[in-house]
Formats: structure tokens, sequence, C-alpha cells
């Protein structure tokens, strides 16, 4: 075993006045299973990057490690997938190589395939198995449940959970539950690390925001309860010198000792005021404040918004789906679930009226507005008022929710186009949440987004009850928000 040693880590991008990390100093162990949780924006794949020396920085990063990243970058996609494995750990055996792919249950044609031909659950699986593989290897894995569904990303945390050595950026409860020990959390104050999954991690951080808002309420009470106090202390100080002005009586000195007592006493709680505002100032530093979410969904006029019946999916000769049969009322929150390729978000665009080739027949109300946030995010450029102003959407809203889902108001000014993918797919999201409309469809609506801000949406839709149409791999999020499930 040996250590990661970041002390007094300070960096900014260039250009930027805004520090990401500020004198930050912590220890990791190497044969840790980290998870890293954070807001979008925070720093965390900043500082995976740091640690593969991508930047320069203030302060000292020592390992005695190989810093390798996931998603990894492979030279030449058009080779076979055995000799891209091959050389990203050339010193592992075939049949290791082999035994590792089989842990992910990926079959053996798969090595014989160009790697280019893999779906993004194949190649995932892959590079992660190879990357286990190298000599001295400490691996930074930054999102790979993105392109996998729910029963990969099951066998993915099997495997992670039998490996150590990494850190692991993710943003889905279950999956970080599942196969870390320790987590790495970037809070709005300072950087943490406690022993432990996220779930034993969010209780204790729930734990601490409980009894700092408590001891913050007591505080306010005694410093304002301390301050009457002072200032009547004080007054009678005052009032008690102002009497032995031109006085000639024998008690001037009493009358003297007594204020000047009192005086002493004010002072005295002054100062138990000053103290008690500095530990004030102390609390809920880390303490993440938003304001609830709010929707204002249209009500639809029947119970039944559409059916599907015996639908069929294709593109040319290769069938996305088949026979899909469904309907969705009025109320339900309807997850779509299935593997990779099962045909999930072609079923999501028919309804949402794009023309795609199709067998059986789709019943969509009349008259229904659909509110639509598609999976891909990367698409978005310019500003955020011509996004306003092409979904015909209320520019002063959109941004009150952006704010609400933790962005920074210096990033209102900036092009889309340089956001994270995570605050970009918190554009679509914002946007559709300033739609008035009877159903609203997602198609995989957290990718990239923050663990809090999921609880935010959670706790949104089971405020305002809309009815959703929906595709999504996180696990405690579908549990929490699904009425019903349709199985592709």
């Amino acid at each position: 075993m040996s250590q990661i040693t970041v002390s007094h880590l300070t960096f900014a991008y260039p250009g930027s006045y805004d520090d990401i990390f500020s004198d930050a100093s912590f220890t990791l162990d190497t044969d840790w299973k980290l998870g890293f949780c954070g807001r979008n924006g925070r720093g965390k794949t900043t500082f995976l990057q740091l640690l593969l020396g991508k930047y320069e920085y203030g302060g000292e990063i020592r390992a005695s490690v190989d810093f390798e990243y996931f998603p990894y970058a492979v030279p030449d996609a058009s080779e076979d997938t055995l000799s891209v494995l091959t050389q990203i750990a050339p010193d592992a055996p075939e049949w290791q190589l082999r035994r590792e792919l089989g842990k992910l249950a990926v079959s053996e044609d798969v090595l014989y395939r160009p790697f280019e031909t893999l779906s993004n659950g194949e190649r995932t699986k892959a590079l992660l198995a190879a990357l286990f593989q190298r000599e001295n290897a400490f691996l930074l894995i930054d999102e790979p449940t993105n392109h996998l569904d729910m029963a990969s990303r099951e066998l993915v945390a099997r495997y992670l959970n039998g490996k150590s050595g990494f850190i692991l950026v993710s943003h889905d409860r279950a999956f970080l539950d599942a196969c870390v020990d320790h987590i790495l959390s970037i809070n709005r104050a300072n950087i943490e690390i406690q022993s432990g999954n996220f779930s034993s991690w969010y209780h204790n951080k729930e734990l601490q925001d409980s009894f700092e808002l408590e001891k913050n309420a007591e505080l306010k009470k005694d410093i304002k309860r301390l301050a009457e106090t002072a200032r009547e202390k004080a007054e009678w100080s005052d009032k008690a010198e102002a009497t032995k002005i031109g006085s000639h009586s024998a008690d001037r000195g009493h009358v003297g000792h007594l204020a000047a007592k009192q005086m002493k006493r004010s002072k005295s709680i002054e100062n138990r005021r000053e103290r008690e505002l500095d530990e004030k100032s102390k609390l809920m530093k880390n303490l993440e404040l938003a304001d609830s979410l709010k929707l204002s969904p249209l009500t639809y006029h029947s119970n039944r918004l559409l059916w599907l019946e015996n639908v069929s999916i294709s593109y040319g000769d290769k069938l996305a789906c088949e026979n899909v049969t469904f309907e969705v009322n009025r109320g339900e929150r309807v997850a779509l679930r299935g593997r990779n390729g099962s045909g999930k978000s072609s079923i999501l665009k028919l309804i949402c009226g794009e023309e795609l080739a199709h067998t059986g027949e789709a019943h969509i109300g009349s008259g229904l507005v659909i509110s639509y946030v598609p999976q891909d995010a990367s698409f978005l450029t310019g500003s955020l008022e011509d996004f306003a102003e092409t979904r015909g959407i209320d520019f002063t809203l959109l941004l009150s929710i952006l704010r609400k889902l933790d962005f920074k108001r210096v990033q209102f000014e900036k092009d889309m186009g340089d956001y994270s993918a995570g605050q970009k797919k918190k554009v679509l999201l914002a946007g559709s949440l300033c739609e008035r409309a009877h159903l609203y469809v997602w198609d995989e609506p957290l990718n990239y987004i923050d663990v809090l801000s999921r609880m935010q949406i959670e706790e949104l839709i089971a405020e305002y009850s809309p009815t959703l149409l929906f595709v999504e791999h996180d696990s405690a999020f579908c549990d929490a928000v699904a009425s019903k499930v349709i199985e592709l």
C-alpha cells in the first residue's frame, strides 16, 4: 500500500478569476476504492486531469503509482479488439484478458471484431478489463455508467468491487454503493474523505447538516438575546454615571462602582456574543442550499394520452424493436426499461413525431402537448437567451431553474458549447421544466447530472405528479419515480 498526497493544491483555468481548488490538502491510500462525488462544475474531472499532469497548478501532488484514465483514447479503433487490449496491457497474457472479459460477460467473438464495431457498453467493459491489467496502475474512472443499461451497471459494479486502487466518478447512487469503500467529496467549502459507501456518506451529511441548522438557530437566538442584554447593561451604566454629575452624595462612589460593574458585565456579554457570532460563521458552509423546483403540467382532457399496438421499428434491414404494446394514462410515470439497443429511444422519438419506418399503430392523443428531453445534449451551442427564444420559454424562469440546479451566475454569460456534459443536460431539463405540457418525455435525463440534482428532480416529480414517460438506467431514481415499468 502507498499513498497519494495532495498538498496545498491551487488551480484556476487560464483567464478565470475563480479558483477551482484553493490550498487543498488531503491524502489517499492507493488500495482504496474511492467514489468521487460533488455537484456539476465543482472540479471532479479537473482533479483527475491534474493527477494526469494535464495542467500546471500550485502546490504538490505526490504518488508512486501510474495514473490511467477511463475513458481511454484508443489510437486505432479499426484494429481488432484483442490487438487493442494487448496494446493497452502489454504485460498481461491473453488468457488473463479473456478471464477478465469473462467476468464482465463479454463474449469471445468480440476479441476478433474491429474495436470500432463494439457497442458503447462492450467498449466500456473491454477497456476496464484491460486497464486493470496494467502494472502499478491506479485507475481514474470518469462516469463509466453513461452507456450502460441497468443489468450492465450491476455487472460492472460487481467487477469493480473485486478490484482496488481507483477513483470512480459516478452519480448513480446504487452503483457507488455496490463498489466503493471510501467517498471523496468536493463540497461547497472543502474537500472531504470518509470511509464507507455513498449511502453512509449521505446519511452522515444529513446528520451534520441537521446539527448545524439546529445549532445555527440556537446561536441566532442567543446572539439576539445577548445583544439586547448588553445594550440594557450599557444603558443602565450610562444612566448611573450620569446621576453622579453635580451630585455631592456620599453614595457617588457606590454608584460609580455599580456602573463600572454593569459596564464590565456588558463587555463580557458582548465578548460572548462575538464568540458565538464567530462559531455561527463556521456553520453550514457545506450546506447545499437550493430552493425546490416547480412544474406546471397541463391536464389532458382524457385519461389515456397515448397507446402503442404491436409497434416494430426498423432502420433499413436492422430491427430496433418488435411488437411493442403499452399505453400511458394521465398521472402515470412510465419507465421504459431494456438492454442497450432494445429500441427504447426509438420508441420515444416515434411518440414525439419523428418519421421512423415502423409497423403497427402508434396512437397519440388529439392535441397532446409533449415536452421532450433527448438523450444527446452535445448539440447545444450559443447563448441561453437564444435557447430560450428558440424553445419559446421564459428566459428569466430558465435562469431561475438553472440557479436552483446549482448553476453559477458566471455560466449564464458563456456559450453553451463550452459547458460540461452535465451542465448541458441541465439546460435541456430546465427547458423542459419551463414548458407546460400534458406529457413529459425524457430520454436518459440524468446522464452526467450530479446526485443532489437527481434528488431535487425526484422531489419535484413526487410533488407535482406530472405524466411522465422516460428512459433512465439509474435504479434508485426509477424506484423512487416510476409508477409503471414497461420491459422491452
